[in-house]
């Protein structure tokens, strides 16, 4: 009798592990995250040691946006055996906290495992151009370009990081190579934006032109060709960029200020009066706009400030 007992009781872990894989099976294949969660759950309930279980549930509370469940789950697997891969997740889960220290730290420690885990280094590369570790940044983004040459998005970053530093030929260059990896709308929009920055409207116009030929539903790159059109003299121009900008967006009150500088410019003084009115009822539909510093929050005030304060105040005592 005891010997069939203690057979029994050695069955039991037997049993209880085979439970717990059975549960953890059956939340991989389930596509509901919270069932998901449940599942895994109750595996390591049976199974407490199933890394993969706990794994799998970091993934599933971090899709949800439960990124604290997730650091708690992913730490649990760093404490007993850390890996490349567990030290990535819970990075991305910090950095969806916008914990950018505890972020760097732990992609840092993923690309320090596995030095041929790009995807770490990107996101390195990324999250030190958060925290304003421009020169940092551009050396991991440098890193990944060798690598993976052909992605433009890691010339994109660069570039704005080239840009942070006020290294503006090497911003336009970058800005170049991933229109060379990839010529989209997106791209040949993204310098023709950044040639707004530093004042070349011709350049800004023409990248903007081919950006809309290529998508001709980019709304912001109608916005910005009108402010070049603008800039450039060009004033029917702008005003059928803004006028497009704002059939995507009727609240856009930049482009309705643009508006009202470009008809005040070909002296259609009632629509001047009438587009700026419309941009006064968005940005302060209570108070009224009597002074250029009520439009600090617009494009126009914190990018173009003299050209608009030059214009906009004989437009405001009409």
């Amino acid at each position: 009798m005891k010997k069939y007992i203690i057979l029994i009781l050695s069955l039991i872990p037997l049993l209880t592990y085979s439970q717990a894989n059975k549960f953890y099976r059956k939340a991989i294949r389930e596509t509901d995250l919270n069932k998901k969660i449940n599942l895994f759950t109750k595996a390591l309930e049976l199974d407490s040691k199933n890394l993969d279980a706990y794994f799998y549930r970091g993934i599933a509370k971090n899709d949800l946006g439960d990124y604290h469940g997730a650091i708690v789950d992913y730490s649990k697997i760093i404490v007993l055996k850390p890996d490349a891969d567990t030290y990535y997740n819970r990075g991305n889960s910090r950095y969806s906290l916008k914990d950018f220290v505890g972020a760097k730290n732990d992609y840092s420690k993923s690309f320090e495992m596995d030095s041929t885990f790009i995807d770490a280094l990107y996101s390195l590369g990324c999250v030190k151009y958060d925290l304003g570790e421009y020169k940092d940044a551009i050396k991991d983004f440098s890193k990944v370009i060798k690598a993976v040459p052909n992605q433009p998005k890691t010339y994109t970053l660069r570039a704005a990081a080239h840009k942070a530093l006020k290294a503006y030929k090497k911003a336009l260059k970058d800005y170049s190579l991933a229109i060379i990896a990839e010529p989209s709308s997106h791209n040949f929009y993204n310098r023709g934006v950044f040639y707004m920055e530093i004042n070349y409207y011709q350049k800004a116009n023409t990248d903007l032109s081919t950006a809309l030929r290529i998508n001709k539903n980019n709304t912001y790159a109608y916005f910005y060709r009108g402010v070049s059109y603008l800039l450039l003299g060009k004033f029917n121009n702008a005003i059928s960029d803004f006028s497009t900008a704002l059939k995507f967006d009727a609240t856009d009150f930049d482009a309705l200020l643009g508006l009202s500088l470009a008809y005040y410019k070909i002296g259609d003084i009632p629509n001047a009066k009438l587009n700026l009115q419309k941009a006064k009822s968005i940005l302060s539909p209570e108070k009224s706009i009597d002074s250029i510093d009520l439009f600090a929050n617009t494009y126009w005030y914190q990018n173009q400030y003299f050209y608009f304060n030059n214009n906009i105040n004989p437009i405001l005592k009409l």
